[in-house]
């Protein structure tokens, strides 16, 4: 019976328990047993609502997410509720440290804080399910609970204030408290009901979800789920767990909530912004400041960031105070055992009391840490969020901005578009960035001064010593970030430097390798590329500096102090001072780390703001409301409703008119030309490039309604400045562009345009009254699909489409395109050639139905044929059909004939206007003038009759592609090698998500072992000793301080010695010979990281260029230049800057999580039985948290390219944006981009938060279970107060581990995408043969025997050439013909060995060529390409890069290619400089250089394959001349392209299908009427 009685509710050891004779209230056991009655009655009622029937009653609204928070006060409920369960946890601990202090168990202390615990968790679950549910009726048995609690706390309190009870008791004011919260939360019921309605009255309220939430496109739920999703983004493991099913794609991230998109945001800045410029814009010489409309528009936000990284802080200075405390505790605890109270029924515990105990001290430690990392990573999160909006605003201003922009700006070199593209690249991060790391810039200090007061305050003067040391050094790691920033830049500079050559090595492969020349301009890469590896070895220096310093700043701080306090004070801190003070000084080395970056990112954000500010208030174009008729279009038009402005909407015209019928319906009868009759005028215009001089002057003209006008005149001299300043984008210095007005065909096109667009159909309307169809000289183009490009936002139309590619003729251009017209062209696309681009450019002006086109030299690269087809079919068909007023510029004087009105031109003036008949009748002498120039024209027609150019092109694009299927092959042996092993069992889900999951060891272990073997285990060693010494100072510091406390225990080395004074020294001098170790230790580390890494990148790009540069001629045919271009750049810069300092955090953190666990396991082995289930959680979250941040990491990447790609774009087609009146759709496509890549960035960044929660989260668990194991099988109080310390500072590592992980593993992809290409097959360079056997002047009769050749581009490719026998003698000129893919320029290959010889052979001069080593081979013969290559360098250089030769014999060559005189009249003669490709020679002229560079090579064999397709008549005959009389001695081989230029050739060789079908002299071959070359004659005649 004694048992039972033992846990009675009252207490067994008092008589008076039961005792009511005073009245109920007077009994302290009832007034507790009282408090019962509330939460038993809440749980009784939740349960069955929540577990029974629930989910039947469901939401009326339909919404995907249950996240609906729709009851007012909602945020307020969850805060109260929070603070209540923590009064509650107070109230318990509090019962349990009374109870201990009596005889018997007393229940009525601790059970009803137990239970109101449990109803006060159950009350927000309870809420939680009504609110999503939006079942509001049930709420009233939470109201009724909050009474009932209410009431019986007040009863409770009013019982404590009659037994003044003093104030000082815990339990009264736990008591007071709990009354506040319950009427509080009483309150916040009541005005649900007062808002709702629910109950009590008759009609309650309708709500429906914010816009976003039915929107079921919005997966970014932050703003709209409860707090502690919020708190701990519990709403993103769906996302992070499916990612291990399927890859996380664009659609899985849905897109921005509103609040959040670019638009929103921009609107808000832009108020702002005109905001300030209303303040300044009475004062001239003030600019509006970008700072304070950033402030008005995003400082509430920041404010919030800052708010919570104070409390963060704050509490986070809970560490080191509850170690003390703990350790403090444990130490006393032996002294003073516990003296039994007097009163027994009321034992009062005083708040003191209550935290001497080191059970609630590690609660509470394990509570603040919760909340302290809670807060912190709300206020990243906070502060990354504004980041991300503000640049949305930014980048939308900009581009705003941008569309405005004065042509002269961007031509005049104001504003270059490679500022605009720094302006959105870099400028705009940089301000992101600065608002990230914000609140650190007022944070910081506080902590720091904080952190000092609190060491003063633990150890006294000595703590200023420490602190002294922290504070001094801490300038020094200013300085080492801007040196950083420096090293940055000139690595930068070298190694666009670098990329520039390598570009230029890669487009003139062939050559290189045909004049065996790769090791000269290898070279020159490498000299480059050890420039670029020096800045880089400063870069390693100051990095690795910039993490010593980190590193032992905490070690010098910590011995300076102890050492101070030890011979000041006479004796060393106890163990509690000492580990708080250690604690302290870790936590105050992290801010002034990250003050030195943060302060640097300051300096740069306002350099940004400056750059930023200078862009918004330049030069805008003029107002052009003349010609839309009304104001120019703002953003507020891609917004659903607009007003609409009734003139605008011609209300006769519905708008429902089809394409088809407007082109019915709009015949305007075609009058004769009257002169009112005009689409444009312009009277007496002055216009100017904002250079104030009138390019333009005294224009009076007039453009004809539904004609076509032509506007001829030498180069340069206005036209098409002319179109620009009629399109409004010249400064106009004098007189007026008058545009009539066309109101039926108009209105009509505007209904054309709104079939497609109906939500903007008055835009519509009003964008197409004075659209002009515009075609540039210079052609541009969108990156997009070739149709998208014609198109160009109008709706498609088959048959006006098919019409117009045919009037282009584009359709067989489209054909070899590998997607046909859906193939993207572009810069990320496929590069056509310029005349491809040209046409598709007029075929976007011809398409779009705009009554004025404008063609701006349109025939300037097309060749004969395409510019007659495209003037019958397109100009004069196509346009006067449709009866559209036409403007042409052109220098093709043989179609003055086709004009209706003509406008010669010169000197930026008009000479004179009117029809071709005027100005016979008017001004002979010009006509005159121009009948001679159309005659040259016309003969020069008959000359050029083959359509050369326009088949090369193709053939030059058909090259570009036949290669797709092994591009797609190389793409996918880019993934690796470590795939194939699995692929081969099964190609199932589950094996590629397992190898998403795996990290990418093997390449690791590459990427190490590239390094070298010596610096990889030095780095090894150096790394475990340095934390194992650091390990070691902790370990002295306890032993040291935990002496004094008792004697007795463990004999230390040290405390053997005899005196005091003398072992104090020993342990001061073992304690600083450690300290100095562990320095020392920490700058080995850094630098052989940083070592290792420099030697890794310095070896990988030596082998990837050396392979490359080997590589056989078919893997550049096969490989896109791009995805080459990509390894040395993107790669090559993450292998030199990026992985080093991942590898050395990630090693770092690793180390200092291992030794943390190790040490808490040795001071407490019981916490290695938590350590199991802790582990387990850990590599769970790291494993999903990898893939996923991998996924979205690829995402914010894939996405950033086209946003920037759009922004350079537009910068270079303003004219011909703004021609076509287009803006609101480029804007509105910007603003997509924009909203793309933040919500991927967005969701980036909360899956940070997401892990650094959940690690923190299990941190704060480490730290519990530690403190409660120690506490329990307390060690000695130093070695305690050691593995706290430790589990302290895992709470800060174990994240870093997990990202620097999910880091390295998206790094290592580089390494892996290097190495693909290392295992790439070379060209086989030795030879069979002795270099000595070979003659020093072979070959040197140039006699070629071609014995039963055959060729093969690769062993599993079909032969190109089919047992070929020829022979040629010393000295003779051969032709070699044929039809495209005949097998001629394989055949001109093999004499190099570019291609696979698999039977036969070439023997020249009596040695076959398969034998000679490859260098040998190609270095004797020379050969002139089809496409003239030139490398920027002095001309020189490009003639004799070996500089073998003396400058006559290069004069000499000069001469005869006939460039002698031009390359004189050049700055510097043969050091002239020669650009980028030889962009600064005609094609003519290169082609010329490439024939000198030949004849400079004096070789006896000459090969010329196709040397004159690319060239105009006049160089051919040149060419031809020479290769008779200088070459006269040598062997020729031509392969011709235009069968003419072999009639006088000695001997002739018909191919076809790598056969040889025809083998004479030219004379015989024409005898002979049925052959093949004399089809090919006749043909070519």
């Amino acid at each position: 019976m004694r048992e039972v009685m033992e846990i009675a509710f009252c207490g067994t050891d008092n008589s008076s328990a039961y005792d009511i004779s005073g009245g109920f209230l007077r009994n302290v056991c009832f007034l507790d047993a009282l408090n019962l009655v509330p939460h038993v009655f809440l749980l009784f009622i939740t349960f069955p609502i929540l577990f029974i029937g629930w989910g039947t009653q469901s939401s009326k609204v339909q919404i995907h997410h249950n996240t609906w928070l729709h009851f007012p006060g909602h945020n307020l409920r969850w805060i109260l509720t929070f603070t209540l369960l923590f009064v509650h946890v107070c109230e318990i601990g509090e019962g349990i440290v009374s109870d201990t202090h009596l005889k018997s168990r007393h229940l009525h202390l601790f059970l009803p804080a137990i239970m109101g615990f449990v109803a006060a968790t159950t009350s927000i679950v309870y809420y939680h399910n009504i609110e999503t549910s939006n079942f509001p009726k049930l709420l009233l048995a939470l109201f009724l609970y909050w009474v009932m609690a209410f009431v019986t706390k007040t009863i409770k309190l009013v019982r404590y204030c009659q037994d003044e009870v003093p104030l000082a008791q815990l339990r009264f004011c736990i008591t007071g408290i709990m009354v506040v919260l319950y009427g509080l939360l009483m309150a916040v019921e009541i005005n649900v009901i007062r808002v709702r309605r629910y109950v009590f009255f008759t009609n309650p309220q309708k709500v429906k979800p914010p816009e976003d939430l039915q929107d079921l496109g919005v997966r970014f739920l932050q703003p709209f789920v409860n707090l502690v999703s919020k708190a701990t983004y519990w709403w993103m493991n769906t996302l992070i767990i499916s990612a291990h099913k399927k890859p996380i794609d664009l659609k899985a991230i849905g897109k921005l909530p509103i609040a959040m998109r670019a638009l929103t945001n921009y609107v808000s800045l832009k108020d702002a912004y005109e905001e300030q410029k209303k303040k300044v814009a009475d004062e001239p010489n003030h600019i509006p400041s970008i700072w304070l409309a950033m402030y008005r528009a995003f400082g509430r936000p920041i404010l919030l960031s800052s708010m919570f990284r104070y409390l963060a802080d704050l509490l986070g200075f809970a560490g080191p105070l509850c170690i003390s405390g703990i350790v403090d505790s444990l130490n006393n605890s032996d002294d003073n055992t516990s003296k039994p109270y007097n009163d027994l029924t009321k034992p009062y515990l005083t708040s003191h009391d209550f935290l001497k105990t080191a059970y609630v001290l590690a609660i509470l430690l394990f509570l603040a840490l919760i909340l302290q990392r809670t807060f912190l990573q709300a206020s990243y999160y906070v502060a990354i969020e504004t980041g991300i909006n503000l640049r949305g605003a930014l980048l939308a201003m900009i581009y705003n901005k941008m569309l405005r922009l004065s042509t002269s700006n961007l031509s005049m070199g104001e504003m270059t578009l490679g500022q605009i593209n720094n302006l959105v690249a870099i400028e705009t991060n940089q301000l992101m960035w600065f608002l990230f790391l914000c609140p650190n810039l007022w944070a910081m200090p506080v902590q720091i001064i904080m952190g000092v007061i609190l060491l003063y305050h633990l150890l006294g003067k000595s703590a200023l010593v420490g602190a002294a040391v922290i504070v001094l050094l801490a300038p020094i790691q200013y300085f080492i970030a801007t040196k950083l920033a420096e090293a940055q830049k000139s690595t930068l500079d070298y190694s666009t430097e670098r990329l520039k050559k390598t570009n230029e090595i890669l487009k003139g492969i062939k050559l290189l390798k045909l004049y065996a020349w790769e090791h000269i301009f290898c070279r020159s890469v490498e000299d480059t590329r050890m420039k670029e590896l020096t800045s880089l070895k400063t870069f390693a220096l100051y990095t690795s500096l910039s993490i010593f310093m980190n590193a032992a700043i905490p070690i010098a701080a910590v011995l300076a102090t102890f050492v101070t306090h030890t011979y000041s004070e006479e004796h060393p801190p106890s163990p509690a001072q000492a580990f708080a003070s250690l604690s302290l000084f870790h936590i105050l080395v992290t801010p002034l780390f990250l003050l030195s970056t943060v302060v640097r990112f300051a300096v740069k954000a306002v350099i940004s703001v400056q750059k930023l500010n200078e862009f918004l208030i330049s030069d805008e174009i003029g107002d052009d409301s003349w010609r839309n008729g009304d104001s120019a279009l703002t953003y507020e038009s891609c917004k659903k409703h607009t007003g609409l402005h009734p003139k605008a909407i011609n209300r006769r015209h519905p708008i429902r008119h089809h394409l088809d019928s407007c082109e019915q319906t709009l015949r305007i009868p075609s009058r004769h030309i009257d002169i009112d009759d005009f689409a444009i005028k312009v009277t007496n215009g002055y216009f100017s490039w904002g250079s104030g001089l009138a390019t333009l002057s005294n224009i009076n003209i007039r453009i004809p309604t539904g004609q076509m006008t032509m506007i001829v005149g030498q180069v340069g001299c206005g036209k098409s400045s002319l179109l620009l300043a009629i399109l409004g984008e010249m400064q106009t210095l004098d007189g007026k562009v008058h545009w009539s007005r066309l109101p039926e065909r108009e209105v009509a096109t505007g209904g054309y345009f709104s079939a497609n667009e109906t939500d903007s159909s008055f835009e519509a309307s009003r964008r197409s009254r004075y659209t002009v169809a515009y075609a540039a000289q210079k052609p541009w183009l969108l990156n997009a699909t070739v149709e998208e490009n014609i198109t160009f936002g109008s709706p498609f139309n088959k048959q006006r489409y098919k019409a117009v590619t045919d009037a282009c003729s584009l359709q067989p251009d489209i054909d070899l395109l590998p997607f046909g017209d859906q193939t993207e062209i572009g810069e990320r696309g496929i590069n056509l050639s310029g005349g491809q681009r040209q046409r598709i450019c007029v075929a976007r002006a011809l398409y779009q139905n705009t009554n004025l086109v404008f063609l701006d030299d349109p025939f300037s690269a097309l060749d004969i044929h395409l510019s007659d087809h495209l003037m019958q079919e397109g100009i004069l068909k196509f346009l006067k059909d449709d009866k559209r007023t036409l403007v042409l510029v052109t220098h093709k004087l043989q179609y003055l004939p086709h004009a209706d009105w003509i406008i010669a031109m010169k000197d930026g003036s008009v000479l004179r206007e009117g029809t071709l008949k005027d100005i016979q009748n008017n001004d002979v002498e010009l006509y005159e003038h121009w009948k001679t120039l159309m005659n040259r024209q016309d003969q020069e027609l008959e000359k050029d009759m083959e359509a050369d150019q326009t088949t090369l092109e193709r053939k030059t694009l058909r090259r570009a592609m036949y290669p797709r299927e092994s591009k797609a092959q190389l793409e996918d042996e880019d993934e690796g090698e470590e795939e194939e092993e699995e692929e081969d069992e099964d190609d199932t889900m589950s094996t590629a998500m397992r190898l998403r999951t795996k990290m990418p060891w093997k390449t690791c272990w590459r990427y190490l072992t590239s390094g070298g073997f010596f610096l990889l285990s030095l780095m090894i060693i150096s790394k475990l000793l340095k934390h194992s010494v650091i390990v070691a100072i902790d370990y002295w510091l306890a032993q040291w301080t935990s002496k004094n406390q008792n004697q007795t225990q463990n004999q230390t080395f040290c405390s053997k010695e005899g005196s005091i004074e003398e072992s104090k020294n020993c342990y001061v001098a073992i304690f600083t010979a450690l300290s100095a170790a562990g320095i020392v230790l920490c700058l080995v580390t850094s630098l052989t990281v940083e070592w290792m890494g420099l030697m890794a990148a310095k070896n990988l790009h030596h082998n990837l260029l050396n392979k490359i540069i080997l590589g056989p001629i078919r893997f550049f045919d096969t490989t896109p230049l791009g995805l080459i271009l990509n390894r040395f750049s993107a790669d090559t810069n993450i292998i030199d800057q990026h992985i080093p300092p991942t590898l050395e955090s990630l090693t770092r953190s690793t180390l200092l999580c291992l030794s943390a666990i190790g040490m808490i396991s040795y001071a407490t082995p019981y916490f290695l039985l938590a350590l199991v289930p802790l582990g387990i959680a850990f590599y769970f979250i790291q494993k999903y948290f990898r893939v996923a941040s991998k996924d979205l990491q690829e995402l914010d990447d894939s996405t950033q390219l086209p946003l920037l790609c759009h922004f350079s774009e537009t910068a270079e087609g303003l004219t011909t944006i703004r021609a076509f009146r287009h803006e609101a759709r480029f804007k509105q496509r910007m603003l997509e981009l924009t909203d793309t890549n933040n919500i991927a960035y967005l969701f980036l960044s909360a899956a940070n938060r997401w892990l650094e929660v959940r690690t923190d989260y299990l941190g704060a668990f480490i730290v519990l279970t530690a403190a409660v194991a120690s506490i329990t099988h307390g060690p000695t109080s130093g070695i305690m107060g050691l593995g706290l310390l430790y589990a302290l500072t895992i709470t800060n590592y174990l994240n870093w581990v997990v990202r620097n992980l999910a880091d390295l593993e998206v790094q290592m992809g580089a390494v892996k995408k290097v190495n693909s290409f290392l295992n790439m097959e070379s060209e086989n360079y030795e030879g069979t043969m002795d270099v000595s056997q070979v003659p020093k002047d072979w070959p040197q009769e140039g006699e070629i025997k071609i014995d039963n050749l055959c060729v093969r581009y690769e062993n599993n490719l079909k032969p190109v050439l089919k047992h070929v026998k020829a022979y040629i003698k010393p000295g003779q000129k051969v032709g070699i013909c044929g039809r495209t893919g005949s097998g001629k320029s394989s055949l001109s290959l093999a004499f190099f060995r570019m291609v696979d010889i698999f039977d036969g052979k070439i023997v020249i001069d009596g040695i076959d060529i398969s034998k000679l080593p490859l260098h040998m081979l190609r270095s004797r013969l020379s050969i002139i390409l089809q496409d003239p290559i030139l490398f920027s360098g002095s001309i020189r250089f490009n003639l004799d890069p070996e500089c073998k030769c003396t400058d006559d014999t290069l004069w000499e060559a000069l001469e005869i290619a006939q460039l002698k005189n031009m390359v004189k009249s050049l700055p510097g003669g043969l050091d002239a400089v020669v650009t980028e490709g030889g962009e600064n020679f005609s094609v003519g002229q290169r082609q010329l250089f490439c024939l000198a560079r030949a004849f400079v090579r004096k070789s006896s064999i000459l090969i010329m394959d196709e040397a004159t397709a690319s060239i105009d008549m006049a160089t051919e005959n040149i060419l031809q001349k020479v290769v008779m009389t200088a070459f006269a001695d040598r062997t020729v081989v031509i392969i011709a392209h235009r069968v003419h230029t072999i009639l006088t050739a000695d001997l002739v060789i018909v191919m076809k299908r790598g056969n040889i079908l025809e083998y004479d002299t030219p004379e015989h071959l024409l005898a002979q009427e049925d052959g093949i070359f004399a089809s090919f004659v006749r043909a070519d005649m």
